[in-house]
C-alpha cells in the first residue's frame, strides 16, 4: 500500500512541477532558473510542515515521499548551476546555490513552525 501511496504523490507532484517551473519561468525574461528555484522552496516548506506535523506513515508516503520528491528536484537544480557558470554567468549560478540553499532552509523551517503551530 505505500508503494502506491508513493506513485500516487509523485504522479501529482511531478505535472505540478512542470507546469508551476513553465509559469514561474515564462514570467521572467532572464537566465536564472526561477521556476526550478520556486518549486524547491515550495517543497521545502512543505516538507518541513508534514515532518512537523503528527502526519501518519500514509500522509508523509503520499505527501513528503511521493509528491515532495516529485515537486522537487536536485538534479535540475545541479544542471542549471553548471549550466550559468559554463554560460559565463557565474555570479549567478553562485546567487542560484546561496539562494536555493538558504531559501530552502529557511522554507523548511517556517515549515516546521507553522506545523507545530497549527498541531
Amino acid at each position: 500500500m505505500t508503494l502506491l501511496l508513493v506513485a500516487l504523490g509523485a504522479a501529482l507532484g511531478a505535472p505540478a512541477r512542470y507546469l508551476t517551473d513553465r509559469a514561474v519561468q515564462a514570467r521572467h525574461d532572464s537566465s536564472f532558473p526561477w521556476g526550478t528555484f520556486a518549486v524547491n522552496v515550495v517543497g521545502c516548506l512543505l516538507l518541513g510542515f508534514l515532518a512537523a506535523y503528527p502526519a501518519g506513515g500514509g500522509l508523509m508516503a503520499l505527501a513528503g515521499t511521493g509528491f515532495c520528491g516529485a515537486l522537487t528536484t536536485y538534479s535540475t537544480f545541479g544542471y542549471e548551476t553548471v549550466r550559468l557558470a559554463e554560460t559565463g554567468a557565474r555570479p549567478s549560478a553562485v546567487l542560484n546555490v546561496v539562494a536555493s540553499l538558504g531559501a530552502g532552509l529557511g522554507a523548511a523551517w517556517v515549515g516546521m513552525v507553522l506545523a507545530q503551530a497549527v498541531s
